[in-house]
């Protein structure tokens, strides 16, 4: 565990920053009720733009295929990559093979199609209900098109994951294609890298490769990669970073294989960002010294940049309704550099393990909930009135109409938020609703 490394004393801190803080053990408020979130085939959106020679095949209903469109706002003359498997009454009903049928579906679509070097076939609710076997599947069309393409499976079914978990389940397919790095040449020096594990637009990923090389951490290698041919090394080696907290079965089948994880907190803000590069820092030896020296001007801007956000932001009041899971990180990011007060900060489920730094950084006054139960919490907020709630989309217009100004929670895993450079910008997608109320206030 690398030790925690502290922000310069001009850097801004939050309203309870003299009071008791670490909530790794404060009792949790356990909801289990109806939910509302979008499943696990909302991450194809940004996975089919990271991996630029992979195709996502949702083997699913009309609903699933409306979802995905809606989402990515794909026109219908384009040209995505993906696309769905609808499965018809027949299928439904047991009276047509559908694993012909879908064998069928790939030969189509592979010839049409000859850019593809990897295909994922994403289960639905409707496939696993009738409990069609993708990947047995899978491994026949392997065997059938090898050498060809490379076909994996995931499941993105609403019925046991949350939304951003589609990405953990698609990255922990990944893990078991990623080439044995213990078979390189038994010199510690070629076998040791860095993973950073977790999708992060191509702008934020040349950032973080910039600051690596500056640090001399390296090599450096990213899950996922922008092509399915460039699938980085594992093993014994291998450190790895968490760029995202939703990563749990990933984490856990890099540790399978022989990776190390390099506990620290997530790249969110200036502190976050900082912790996070310096764990990789000090298993590389690095001074702290040479940290302070490369990451002084990033910093710079960084505070600079979030000080025209900070007098919007500062004691205003925030509560986080269970969705995306980056609710945790965020709501460090939001009190310690941004002077929100937090009201209760909810989270789909709470992997303690994986989120301990994290809830270091917390007030212990912090109202911690895991799970949902929508007529509870939507009580709870109520009560609270905070001055802004982070939701999903399908509770925001009702807050709304309620006068409780929101904020998209989804919009936070679509945009670029990670890293120095984007910490203003993070705090600026916070600042919008409470300004675009006071501009629209009579």
């Amino acid at each position: 565990m690398s030790a925690p490394v502290r922000l310069p004393a001009e850097a801004p801190s939050g309203p309870g920053e003299s009071a008791e803080r670490g909530c790794r053990e404060l009792p949790l408020l356990r909801e289990r009720g109806q939910r509302e979130v979008f499943c696990g085939l909302t991450g194809i959106v940004w996975l089919h733009r990271k991996i630029q020679d992979a195709f996502f095949l949702v083997v699913g209903s009309r609903t699933c295929a409306h979802l995905i469109q809606s989402a990515a706002g794909v026109m219908i003359f384009s040209e995505p990559r993906f696309a769905t498997a609808i499965l018809q009454e027949r299928d439904l009903a047991g009276m047509a093979d559908c694993n012909e049928e879908l064998d069928r579906i790939v030969h189509r679509l592979l010839e049409r199609r000859p850019d593809i070097k990897m295909l994922f076939l994403v289960g639905s609710c409707p496939s696993e209900v009738i409990k069609l076997d993708l990947g047995k599947a899978a491994e026949r069309l392997s065997l059938a098109h090898r050498g060809r393409v490379r076909v994996l499976d995931y499941s993105g079914s609403g019925i046991e994951t949350t939304f951003t978990q589609g990405e953990d389940r698609c990255l922990r397919a990944l893990v078991d294609e990623l080439p044995d790095q213990d078979e390189l040449p038994d010199q510690e020096e070629e076998r040791r890298s860095l993973l950073v594990v977790g999708a992060l637009p191509d702008i934020v990923e040349d950032q973080f490769v910039r600051l690596f090389d500056q640090l001399g951490v390296g090599p450096v290698h990213f899950l996922p990669p922008r092509r399915s041919t460039e699938l980085p090394p594992i093993g014994s080696g291998t450190r790895f970073l968490l760029a995202q907290p939703f990563l749990g079965e990933t984490a856990r089948a890099l540790e399978a294989r022989g990776a190390r994880h390099l506990e620290a907190p997530h790249p969110f803000g200036i502190e976050g960002t900082l912790e996070w590069l310096a764990a990789a820092a000090q298993d590389w030896g690095v001074s702290r010294e040479r940290l302070e020296a490369v990451t002084a001007q990033p910093i710079r801007r960084a505070r600079q940049s979030l000080e025209r956000h900070r007098p919007r932001l500062a004691a205003r009041r925030i509560s986080f309704l269970p969705d995306s899971q980056l609710e945790i990180p965020l709501a460090r990011f939001l009190e310690r550099e941004c002077g929100m007060e937090l009201v209760e900060v909810g989270v789909p489920y709470l992997d303690r393990q994986r989120m301990a730094r994290e809830l270091d950084l917390l007030p212990a006054s912090v109202r911690l909930s895991e799970g949902q139960h929508v007529d509870r919490q939507l009580d709870r907020l109520r009560a609270d009135r905070p001055d802004l709630t982070v939701c999903g989309l399908g509770l925001a217009n009702p807050l709304e109409a309620e006068g409780l100004r929101t904020k998209w929670s989804i919009e936070l895993v679509f945009s670029p938020i990670h890293g120095f450079e984007q910490a203003a910008d993070l705090a600026e997608l916070f600042a919008r609703p409470l300004e675009r109320r006071e501009r629209l206030e009579v």
